[in-house]
């Protein structure tokens, strides 16, 4: 990585195909001022409800509020699509391996092409490039395409599987997930020499559900707990003990006891140690598969000869990360850098989802005391909360995020006190009202000295485009 401050932008490969390569190029370097890029293994078409996904991604439905800041084919702000790898896959890398890369198909053939031009492009202009792809969702190009199979979920401490998810994150624990990411990364650093570093996103379990924040109970995670020491029967106890009191167990006193402690985030670590050890056992374990994966990732890209591309996942901030096992002193071993998500659409949506959760399972609590502690909990605010769960919800285009500046400069802080002296990017997202990113990338911009990332492109208008280049580094158009 270079020495100045980097200012990167996520432009996923659909509007190179669209808007052009050369066409983007200028936007990000003439209005943003870019000094970095990243983009992703894939190319895209159009296609109906029936055979593709929607573009932006739903979010496990909460999301589907969400619109394109900058339309795509046939001037679409919404649209269904499906896509193909940008490269033709060396299938003997994955020989004998569960899960196999998408299949190249006549739209690789016919404009797969693009990425390398980006890439090279890209490095024609002195901009570092990055790819952006999926730490552990096979085949890893989209976040939206595709997942483990029902062997490879993550599951609850009874042994389930979980009834909602937004990641599709396979266990951290399953060899066959490992052993897929090793080989996909040989696959990309083979195809693609020239790029410059490696973004993976959610190298965690991402807790944007409350039964998330209980994985992972599969037989995959029982071998690595016997492997690493510990004591999975008593996680599995405590862990459900623990489940079953927020679901069924919680009282106002509790809520109460929670409100009166002054760093809750800490005391909670304390108290789930005192009175669920296993508990807090199962989310040691969790920090030390993440920490596994990306040591494994470091490795496979040294023996490619590739010491120099740098590593560089992003994740939750705390004290999701607790939740997530995203250590980031851990990480700090093997990254280059960590991006910190500062995802307000995302923060509503995860606070929404756990009081829903908690206060269906515990008739008779007082929601305004379920939503103060949560929001207590999360610090996601600088305001006064809600009294009621029916205020908080995912933010549409034109609606400000639910988040305050000094509750993102608290994350960014505490991500940067641990991981030092790893570099942390604040990792703004651009959807939502322009003057709205205006405030936010503003912050993400001050609280973070190494750098800031934004995104994606797809949110981007062309006075958001200013709005970067005004934040991050003086250019204007």
């Amino acid at each position: 990585m270079s020495q100045q401050r980097q200012i990167g932008v996520t432009v996923l490969p659909e509007y190179l195909q669209y808007e052009g390569v050369e066409a983007v190029l200028d936007n990000l370097m003439q209005r943003a001022g870019v000094t970095a890029v990243a983009t992703s293994p894939y190319v895209m078409q159009l296609a109906d409800e029936q055979t593709g996904v929607r573009e932006p991604p739903a979010d496990a439905g909460a999301g589907e509020v969400r619109l394109l800041d900058r339309p795509l084919w046939e001037g679409k702000r919404e649209l269904w699509v499906k896509t193909s790898p940008s490269f033709i896959p060396n299938e003997s890398l994955y020989a004998g391996l569960r899960y196999q890369p998408a299949r190249p198909d006549d739209l690789t053939r016919r404009e797969g092409h693009v990425v390398a031009d980006f890439i090279a492009a890209a490095h024609a202009r002195g901009l570092e490039v990055y790819f952006q792809v999926q730490a552990a969702i096979p085949p890893g190009y989209r976040v939206q395409f595709g997942g483990p199979v029902e062997d490879d979920i993550p599951r609850l401490p009874d042994g389930s599987l979980p009834r909602k998810r937004v990641a599709n994150n396979g266990s951290l624990a399953s060899p066959h997930i490992i052993q897929y990411q090793h080989a996909f990364i040989r696959d990309l650093l083979r195809h693609y020499p020239e790029i410059d570093g490696i973004r993976f996103d959610w190298p965690e379990y991402p807790p944007y559900f409350l039964d998330s924040a209980f994985f992972d109970f599969s037989d995959h995670a029982k071998a690595a707990a016997h492997r690493l020491g510990y004591r999975f029967d008593q996680m599995q106890a405590d862990s459900l003990a623990l489940y079953q009191r927020l679901n069924g167990g919680l009282t106002d006193n509790d809520l109460r006891a929670w409100l009166a402690e002054e760093n809750l985030v800490a005391n909670f670590t304390v108290w789930l140690n005192d009175h669920y050890p296993g508990a807090s056992a199962m989310l040691l374990m969790k920090a030390q598969l993440s920490s596994e994966l990306l040591a494994g990732f470091r490795k496979t890209m040294n023996e490619e000869d590739k010491s120099a591309v740098e590593l560089a996942p992003s994740a939750f901030p705390p004290p999701w990360s607790i939740l997530s096992g995203m250590n980031y002193s851990l990480a700090a071993k093997y990254c280059n850098s960590v991006s910190a998500k500062l995802y307000g659409m995302h923060w509503s949506m995860i606070l929404r989802a756990y009081g829903d959760q908690l206060l269906a399972a515990n008739p008779g609590i007082s929601e305004s005391l379920l939503v103060r502690a949560l929001f207590k909990f999360l610090d996601i605010t600088d305001s006064d909360p809600p009294a009621q769960l029916k205020d908080i919800y995912y933010p549409g285009p034109d609606e400000p995020h639910l988040n305050g500046p000094h509750a993102q400069e608290r994350k960014i802080a505490a991500a940067r006190k641990l991981a030092r002296p790893m570099p942390v990017y604040a990792l703004a997202h651009a959807y939502g009202p322009t003057e709205d990113f205006r405030t936010r990338m503003q912050v993400a911009t001050d609280i973070s000295p190494d750098g800031v990332w934004v995104n994606r492109y797809c949110y981007l208008n062309d006075d958001k485009l200013d709005i970067i280049g005004q934040c991050a580094v003086g250019c204007t158009t």
